[in-house]
């Protein structure tokens, strides 16, 4: 595929699926980890129930009654795309496949976010790993990727690509698995342990 019907076809994605990530994802959803946020808010009066170790000190002094401090939920979260480009991954319509639109989507959402995101091309071995950055620079380079990719393998292991995430990526990480899950080797057991 030539350079510029690479960059028309990309750009074409991206708009498609920039509405489509707006208009699916529109809500900022919450992280599914556990912990408490690092940024500073604000300070508001002590409630029932508030942590006693959140209270401000000094504020509670100069007013005389106890004050906490809100913290804001850190969200930076790391998304990784495990998509599979074995022989069988063809699938869509004659311009756009459905897993360069899924992809676009997840990642166009992800930067609205704020998040990282990373991707692993796999097929019966990792074919390709993009290490996991913020922008929309890096979306476009891995949509680019996506599209002009070449496979050399034509079969599927998804445990091995699932294997590979888990030592790849040491951070808690969200994962979204692209396949047509015909896999000769069955992959239940990596889902559950992944």
């Amino acid at each position: 595929m030539e350079t510029s019907e690479l960059l028309k076809k990309v750009r074409r994605i991206e708009i498609k699926t920039r509405g489509l990530s707006r208009n699916i994802f529109a809500g900022q959803y919450h992280s599914a980890f556990k912990g408490r946020g690092m940024a500073f808010s604000e300070v508001r009066e002590y409630q029932y129930g508030d942590d006693i170790r959140d209270i401000d000190w000094n504020v509670t002094a100069r007013y005389v009654r106890p004050y906490v401090k809100v913290f804001e939920e850190e969200r930076e979260l790391t998304v990784m795309l495990l998509i599979d480009v074995s022989g069988s991954r063809d699938f869509g319509s004659v311009n756009v496949m459905k897993k360069e639109v899924i992809t676009a989507t997840l990642a166009f959402s992800a930067i609205q976010n704020n998040d990282k995101i990373g991707v692993v091309f796999f097929s019966d071995k990792i074919e390709k790993f993009i290490p996991p950055q913020k922008g929309k620079k890096h979306i476009l380079y891995v949509i680019r990727e996506l599209i002009d990719f070449q496979p050399d393998k034509k079969q599927t292991n998804i445990a091995q690509a699932l294997k590979y995430l888990t030592n790849a990526i040491k951070k808690r990480c969200t994962a979204f698995l692209i396949s047509d899950f015909i896999d000769k080797d069955g992959f239940k057991e990596a889902l559950t342990i992944a």
